[in-house]
This record gives C-alpha cells, structure tokens and sequence, in this order.
C-alpha cells in the first residue's frame, strides 16, 4: 500500500512525560523537508457578495426581522484571509470531481501526491483527493431520496454546495425551492452554469458568499450540507452549518446528515513501517540506514490520511465526540477532550492511533432529541464510550469511514509513533485526546494525544493545517 501525508505544519513530538526537556525536541523541519499531502478542505464559510443571481432581485429580510438580523449580523465572524484562501481553494474543479467519482485506485494517486509532493501545486494535489468519491455521493442522493416527503414542496439550503450536485439532487426530489450557497468562486460561475444546464434556475438559486452574511427572506424547511473534514471536525465547517441552523431552519426542521460521531482506536501497522523506514537498511545492497532517524521524523511526525483494514485495528473503538446537528453549539466545537481506556484484542506492535467517524440521515422524528421514538442506535453514542450497534440499519441511513467499510477520500486519519510498542493481548492502552481549534486559524486542529502502555508514557502534539 503507498501512503501520503496531509500539508500539516507542526512541532509533533514523542517523548515520555516524566523526559521532556526541550533540547530532546526534534528539531523543527524545513518546508523542504516536510512530508506533505494535498487535503480535503472540509468547511466553506460564506462572503457576502450575491452576484450572479438572477430574477428575484436581491434578497432582503423582512421588515419584521431587520433589527435581529442587525443583532445577529454584529455577532458574526469576520471573514478571515484564511478564510478566503480556503473558498478559493474550491474554485478548482479538480477537487470536485473527485468528490464524484471517487474509487478504489485512490490510494495510488494520493501516495503519487505523497512523492512528488514537493513538486505538485496545493491545488493539484486537492485534485487528486475530494470530488471522486461514490460512496459520498450516493449515499447523500439515497438519503435526499429517503426524505423526499420531508423535501417535496419544501424550501431547502444546501451549505457549501460546490457544484451543486447535492442541490440538483434536491430539486429533482420535488423541493419547491434550493438555496445554494458557497463562498468559493465555482459558485459564482459554474455551479450557476450547472444549474441553468439542467434547467432548474427557477428551482434553485445560487448564493456567492458566506452563510454568516447572505440574505434569505424565508425560514427554510430542510438544511443539507457536506461539512465534514478529515477526523470529522478539521476545517470547521459544522460551524457553518450551525449558523444556518439558528438563521433559518423552521421548528421541526430537517438537517442532513443529522448526527455525526468521531472515533479513535490503537492500531498495528507493519508494512507501513517497513515501506517507510526499513526500506533505509538496504537500498540495492548499500547500506542506508543512517537515513533512518529523519525518514522517522519525515514520515511520522505529522498526522496521515490514508486507507488502512479492519486488520489493522486492535480494539473496539472508542467514541471521541458524538454530534447533534439538531443542538450542538459552536462553543462544543472549540475543543474536545476524552480519555481512552483499551484492552488489546492480539499480540502486536502498537505503531499509533487511528480516528475515523460516520455520519447518520435521521430525520427529527427519529432524533432522541427531538421526538419520545427510539434513537436509531440501541443506545446513542456518549463521548468516552465504546461504539454501538445499530438495532436496524435501515432505520437510518449511515455513512461510514471506518476501515471495515467501503473506502471514501476522508479515508482515515492515523498518529503514528516514532518507535512501536510491544502489547501483548489484553493489554491495556490508555490515555487521552484532545482536538482544539488553532487559535492561528480556527479552520487549523491542534491535537494533543497522551498515551500509555506497559509503564511507558508519551506524548504527541501537532497541528493539522
């Protein structure tokens, strides 16, 4: 299997807690000598400009509701040049089309984007990771479909829409009207040609600009957004969604997804060690290892999004943080914390943690939050806990990132450790985790892991950009 690293910048360390002088620090790298990776921006905050739309004029709020969307447009962001680069970084089609028709030969041209790295332009390597994936995309339109009765002759907005496949999908289920909306420049321009393509302009309106500034006149009846980032909650795009939540959804409203759960367990990874650094002890009959200690440093020192099995998974997972789309807030985003309590399940080397999450479509009537029905799952997961099973998987539909389940662009984010660990089973692994938004970009993830087995402890800090 070829891997290939995401374009994180940080100061990731391993080292035990009771040593951690800083002259044991490895040293900081160069931009040269970073492994670095094309990644999946996953939030699109809004600008506000509305050009391009045509027809109704532009879109006010009634007199009635001036002065508390004066009130409300006072508490919103402002629109950061991080910001902006990152809409911009959607304008390349590249990056949609993988989102599409994302498959299995994936792998290949992320560990090509891992090797020529240097040498590919950010946008580039984008191309080869967000717009193709099938899975995503289908299992967005079945949930559109499973709601049609939630969806037809109802208003609908669609948070970062891209393309606006997920808003075609919507119209073609019967909504009366699609509110489009994404900051980046496809918006502007393609998405808009698409829908006149398919000649649904009358159907669906596209807005150029943030969710936090543009202007709608009408409470909607369903939200729908792809908002979900590498680990689920990088590039903090829920945010956005949350803020068109409390603009526009009506009581009773539809959001998909509808819930959202992140999860983290230890794994076993050999051949990803062996491709990586043992490769280094003879490269055609010379002796390289003197390579080793920076190819180390270079290929484990930052977070990886890559694709690994269920094999190489040592315990049931565990829940890192399960989200309500229908009540979270944005204050729960800022940092998430849980500590971890494993029992490995064989005899293995522990080379670091994976994360992954899935997403569920239910509807209001089926959220525990919002209705006395039963909860899709025989227990809602609560932070900290291990997973649960689904008592009836049709009951809701689910996507999935987890190994054991089909591969999507997400993939899997994995921490690997410098120098394995030896457990044997039943072993314990325990620790925590905590995922905070960088207070340099609130779109960046600091994540600080602690871990500890068979009386060794260490931690690893680093910043997923």
């Amino acid at each position: 299997m070829m891997y290939s690293n995401p374009t994180h910048s940080n100061g990731y360390h391993q080292q035990p807690q009771q040593d951690q002088h800083p002259t044991d620090r490895r040293p900081e790298m160069s931009h040269g000598q970073r492994a670095r990776r094309g990644r999946r921006p996953g939030s699109r905050s809004r600008d506000s400009s509305r050009d391009g739309h045509d027809g109704a004029g532009s879109l006010r709020v009634s007199d009635q509701k001036n002065l508390q969307q004066q009130q409300q447009q006072q508490q919103r962001p402002p629109c950061t040049e991080f910001d902006m680069a990152y809409f911009h970084s959607y304008a390349h089609v590249g990056i949609h089309e993988e989102m599409i028709k994302f498959d299995h030969n994936f792998s290949l041209l992320s560990s090509f984007s891992c090797r020529v790295k240097a040498n590919v332009d950010r946008n580039e390597k984008k191309m080869l990771r967000k717009e193709g994936d099938q899975v995503r995309t289908e299992t967005y339109r079945q949930a559109i479909m499973q709601h049609q009765s939630s969806i037809e002759g109802k208003v609908v907005v669609d948070v970062g829409c891209g393309t606006g496949i997920l808003s075609i999908f919507c119209a073609q289920a019967g909504a009366k009207r699609v509110y489009a909306v994404d900051a980046s420049e496809i918006a502007l321009q393609q998405a808009n040609e698409v829908v006149k393509a398919n000649n649904l302009s009358d159907t669906v309106i596209v807005l150029h600009g943030r969710v936090e500034d543009v202007e709608i006149d009408e409470e909607v009846d369903v939200i729908i957004s792809e908002w979900m980032g590498y680990m689920l909650l990088y590039e903090s795009m829920l945010g956005s969604v949350i803020i068109a939540r409390d603009r526009w959804l009506k009581p009773g409203g539809l959001i998909l997804p509808s819930h959202a759960t992140l999860y983290i367990a230890p794994v076993t990874h050999p051949d990803r060690y062996s491709e990586s650094i043992d490769f280094w002890r003879n490269v055609y009959g010379i002796d390289m290892s003197a390579m080793m200690p920076l190819a180390k440093q270079c290929a484990f020192e930052e977070p990886c999004v890559e694709t690994i099995v269920g094999e190489n998974i040592l315990t049931w997972p565990h829940v890192v943080k399960h989200v309500d789309c229908y009540t979270v807030t944005i204050g729960e985003l800022e940092s998430v914390h849980t500590k971890y309590n494993f029992k490995s399940m064989m005899r293995a080397p522990l080379h670091g943690f994976a994360f992954w999450f899935d997403v569920e479509f239910a509807g209001p009537a089926m959220s525990p939050t919002h209705s006395h029905a039963q909860p899709s799952l025989t227990e809602t997961p609560v932070d900290g806990n291990q997973r649960k099973k689904r008592v009836n998987p049709n009951e809701a539909l689910v996507l999935s990132t987890a190994p054991e389940d089909p591969p999507t662009h997400w993939q899997q984010t994995l921490i690997y450790f410098y120098e394995p660990i030896d457990v044997e089973q039943d072993q314990l692994i325990e620790g925590s985790v905590t995922l905070s938004q960088s207070k340099e970009n609130a779109r960046f993830m600091n994540i600080h892991l602690e871990y500890a087995s068979g009386g060794r402890s260490f931690v690893k800090e680093s910043v997923m950009r």
